[in-house]
């Protein structure tokens, strides 16, 4: 009797282990092997929170078997023993219903988060994430900022939104070819099409692999960053917005738009980053507030939706009539948009005399696309601009870009590339840092 009811157990057990897969792969029904978390880390992701000096925060995501995380970090050296001297940290965990959009496999995750700080200017670091023992990330490698002024490097994106995993891949990883050593990448909004639906998501972070983990991302939310969790209800920031990216938050801006509204100050170059979305009049103030503070030597803004549409039937006009004046006062440099999937670069005011140089160079304003989803131009809506002071420098269609913007003393050089890695247009601006006085090098044909 004893005999046969040990065979009973044991029957049940094996019939229990060989439940396990099923129910599992029920769990995880219709997602592909790259979406479904695991307990090893994925969808690391490496942003500014604080100095760049001295500070960075790290995303990423596990199943929820994974209940306490940690980050590690060390400054990196030419053999592994590193390792024996790295700082562990205990990360925040934030469970996550990504079944909270219907169109999503109702599936909890966990997102960790750490905050290095206290880390030492212009030193490169070796950092990993996991539970803190058996399931771990690879080692990790950024470089913090200096404290002073020096050159930089820095990519940018403008709309990846669709077929991202077949067709923005090859943009990412060309960038990342091209210019392996920037120090962090603006993505100027519509990562992906639609808002909520963690495949899009996953075919993003696919797409751009250990890049995003390496290169410390600034991310923009564009139009497609919202959508209604139900039809009827009011359109809603992605559900996976914050919990995947950990940003700095403006306190002194409403809640709805904390993590989407910041500014970063890398080296001597401010980043203003805006939600060209919602809550624009309090953003007004936000700009001014943050010219009107900057001792930076260079100015840039970034925001999704273009300030000179250059595509048919789109026209950010509150920006041209609210936020370009303040643009003008206090000399910012470069405002990188998205939004319009052409390719524009202009300026204002318009050019002197002399066809090769602006001696008046106030601004500089790019419209690009790194995605497939392509529009037309609009050349009569880019000539009615001119009234505004604005003068279109260079054009394209049909074309998926990547830009490399580079700073080096008193010149930052502007290049935009092809997703084949071919430079397509270039243009330097020259700035007196003592008079605020610009001029415009261009490269022509």
């Amino acid at each position: 009797m004893m005999i046969k009811n040990c065979f009973t157990l044991c029957i049940l057990a094996l019939a229990c282990l060989h439940t396990l897969p099923i129910l599992a792969q029920h769990h995880h029904e219709g997602l592909r092997q790259w979406e479904i978390p695991s307990m090893d880390p994925d969808r690391i992701m490496l942003t500014f929170h604080g100095d760049p000096a001295t500070n960075r925060a790290v995303t990423w995501r596990t199943n929820t078997s994974i209940v306490k995380a940690v980050a590690q970090i060390a400054e990196a050296t030419v053999n592994s023993t590193f390792e024996d001297n790295a700082t562990t940290i205990d990360a925040v965990t934030e469970p996550f219903d990504l079944g909270l959009y219907k169109g999503n496999t109702s599936l909890i995750v966990h997102y960790h988060s750490v905050i290095f700080e206290g880390l030492k200017p212009n030193k490169l670091y070796a950092y990993r994430v996991g539970d803190g023992d058996n399931y771990w990330s690879e080692w990790i490698q950024f470089r913090t900022a200096k404290t002073d002024y020096s050159p930089t490097k820095f990519v940018y994106f403008g709309d990846a939104q669709n077929d991202v995993l077949s067709h923005w891949s090859r943009v990412i990883r060309m960038a990342y070819q091209t210019a392996p050593d920037a120090s962090f990448v603006i993505h100027a909004g519509d990562l992906i099409n639609r808002a909520h639906r963690d495949l899009e998501w996953a075919e993003w972070y696919k797409a751009g692999g250990f890049i995003h983990s390496q290169w410390t991302a600034i991310p923009v939310v564009g139009n497609h960053e919202f959508s209604p969790l139900e039809k009827g209800e009011p359109r809603k920031l992605s559900i996976q917005w914050r919990p995947q990216f950990t940003l700095p938050v403006e306190q002194s801006l409403p809640s709805e738009i904390h993590e989407t509204v910041y500014t970063v100050d890398y080296q001597d170059i401010r980043i203003i980053v805006l939600n060209s979305n919602e809550e624009l009049e309090m953003q007004t103030e936000y700009i001014e507030k943050q010219l009107k503070s900057s001792s930076k030597k260079w100015n840039i803004i970034t925001c999704h939706h273009s300030v000179f549409s250059p595509a048919k039937g789109r026209d950010f006009q509150f920006a041209r009539e609210y936020w370009k004046p303040l643009f003008d006062k206090y000399n910012v440099d470069l405002v990188l948009n998205g939004h319009d999937h052409t390719y524009a670069r202009g300026h204002v005011p318009v050019r002197s005399s002399d066809s090769n140089k602006s001696k008046n160079l106030s601004t500089v304003y790019v419209t690009s696309v790194s995605g497939p989803k392509q529009y037309k131009l609009d050349p009569k809506q880019l000539e009615s601009y001119s009234s505004e002071g604005y003068k279109l420098d260079q054009s394209a269609e049909e074309t998926q870009f990547f830009q490399v913007i580079s700073v080096t003393g008193k010149k930052l050089t502007y290049v935009a590339y092809t997703a084949l890695g071919e430079e397509y247009d270039r243009a330097t601006i020259i700035k007196n840092f003592k008079t605020g006085k610009k001029q415009l090098l261009e490269v022509k044909d």
